[in-house]
């Protein structure tokens, strides 16, 4: 029987997450998170779709094999035998494998999309839900579009599918269409009218379209929910999902007004959240609630004499609660490799000699230049240095020469599938000069639809960090370089998309 009081977290981070345009993430990056999910002490990793590609399959075997203790891997399926049987084939290693199965229960989808009628939907959920139940008993069903279904309808389907087998029962709002108080008043009808909703637990799916993801999940907790389905950073298609962040915070905050509770680790929330950053390459916006750049910082005068005073003036929690943790890493370029591996170690990090040791060489030439330390720097060289896919194209030397009566000019080396090859290019700018450059030397085609740089820390001193999006023949990816210099990190973001579309062209070639 279910813990009453609690309220389970369904991370789908890898597999909801990972449809935000450009966030793909291979094999080895998504079992890194899915660790780091680990330790956040998430219920479920909803780690991929097995049948929808030989990776995204891969991928969830990895994680279900590895992956051991009380933490649930998931995988989706449609409701037919085929894609129950690859998520089966996918997670069946697993401590505590989940198939979450879905068939859509509104009328637009049954309509336009299913051409079935709504008998037919019924027995093919019922029918779908037993074979899964046969292979686990851990069987999680999905009524795709269910606000803006027949209420009634999906009651009958879901007392159908609980006595077919069914433990978890999830009600989307699979298009962000639904508001709070109307998305409560349809999880309270579900618990009133399902007569064997106690043999279950009813699961919400929230779309952020009107950006109300996670109040709609919040009301339906208060109408009875006891699990949410959510994202770190609230990735997900279009306008995202529920910030897992947002509802766990929300929920810890104000547990004067509801007994609920997560089991959520929340020390390991801004750490997780600039993993997920890191991975894919999506940058958390400043004015991010809890994992934002200016989450927890003032500006207002009076602002700040109030928490200088007394915290909880204007702080309604405290930063080091989400594993935030202000001030300078006691680190310089006096520090020995010691002192580095332990605050590496300290930040959730194990590295082998050879890693150890490039880490610290770009340690060393980083604090060669920077007056300050932070771990952000650190994580910015932890992904160059260790957590970067095998490169194509790897960036040896570039040289710009720019200024307001200069044509742009840029030449640039770079090792191409291990060979060295040089060229110069002119551009409208600097960096346009950079990457006219790339491009010739790499034979891209790409179009780049996106730019953006950021600090990763204060000062003047501080490195920079650029995120590209890419696209190419369809394919739509993400790239993120950081270094003190913006033109050498933004040529390092154009590198590390080209590189991750090889990577894709290269998965796609060996998968057919």
């Amino acid at each position: 029987m279910a813990d009453k009081d609690k309220i389970y977290i369904f991370d789908t981070t890898l597999r909801d997450g990972e449809q935000s345009p450009g966030a793909s993430m291979n094999l080895q990056e998504k079992f890194r998170l899915a660790r780091q999910l680990v330790k956040l002490r998430v219920d479920v990793i909803e780690a991929g779709f097995p049948v929808a590609s030989k990776g995204d399959f891969d991928c969830v075997r990895n994680i279900a094999d590895n992956l051991h203790g009380e933490i649930q891997v998931a995988g989706l399926a449609r409701c037919n035998k085929k894609d129950i049987d690859v998520a089966w084939e996918a997670l069946k290693n697993g401590d505590n494998p989940r198939i979450h199965t879905f068939l859509a229960t509104s009328d637009i989808h049954l309509k336009h999309k299913l051409r079935m009628d709504r008998n037919q939907v019924l027995g093919l959920a019922v029918e779908s839900v037993r074979y899964a139940a046969s292979l686990t008993p851990n069987v999680e069903f999905s009524a795709e579009d269910a606000s803006r279904s027949d209420l009634d309808f999906v009651c009958k389907v879901f007392t159908a599918v609980i006595a077919a087998g069914a433990t978890t029962l999830n009600f989307p709002d699979t298009t962000g269409y639904a508001l709070p108080d109307e998305f409560g008043r349809q999880i309270a009808y579900l618990m009133a009218n399902i007569p064997n909703i106690d043999q279950a637990v009813l699961s919400v799916h929230c779309h952020n379209d009107l950006g109300l993801a996670v109040a709609n999940s919040l009301a339906a907790v208060n109408a009875g929910a006891r699990q949410v389905e959510c994202t770190v950073n609230g990735l997900g298609e279009r306008a995202g999902n529920t910030a897992m962040e947002e509802l766990v915070m929300a929920i810890r905050t104000r547990g004067d007004l509801s007994p609920v509770r997560t089991d959520i680790d929340t020390c390991h929330i801004y750490p997780t959240s600039r993993q997920v950053s890191n991975i894919t390459g999506m940058p958390v916006q400043p004015n991010k609630a809890i994992v934002g750049a200016n989450a927890f910082a003032h500006e207002s005068g009076i602002h700040q004499d109030g928490v200088l005073k007394e915290r909880t003036t204007y702080e309604i929690m405290n930063p080091e609660d989400i594993g935030l943790h202000k001030g300078n890493i006691v680190l310089g370029k006096h520090s020995g490799r010691h002192a580095l591996k332990d605050r590496l170690v300290s930040m959730g990090y194990k590295l082998n000699d050879d890693e150890l040791n490039r880490v610290f060489d770009r340690f060393k030439a980083l604090a060669d230049v920077k007056k300050e330390m932070f771990d952000e720097d650190l994580e910015a060289i932890m992904l160059d240095e260790v957590f970067r896919i095998t490169e194509a194209y790897e960036l040896v030397t570039l040289g710009v020469m720019s200024g307001s009566r200069v044509m742009p000019t840029a030449g640039i080396r770079l090792k191409v599938n291990g060979e060295e090859v040089e060229a110069s290019s002119l551009g409208i700018g600097p960096i346009d000069a950079v990457f006219r450059a790339i491009a010739q030397l790499t034979g891209t085609r790409s179009k780049l639809l996106f730019f953006s740089v950021n600090s990763i820390t204060g000062g003047t001193d501080a490195q920079g960090e650029v995120m590209v999006r890419v696209e190419d023949n369809g394919r739509v990816v993400v790239g993120q370089g950081a270094d003190p210099d913006i033109i050498t990190a933004a040529a390092k973001s154009y590198l590390n998309a080209l590189n991750r579309l090889a990577y894709l062209k290269n998965a796609e070639n060996n998968s057919s």
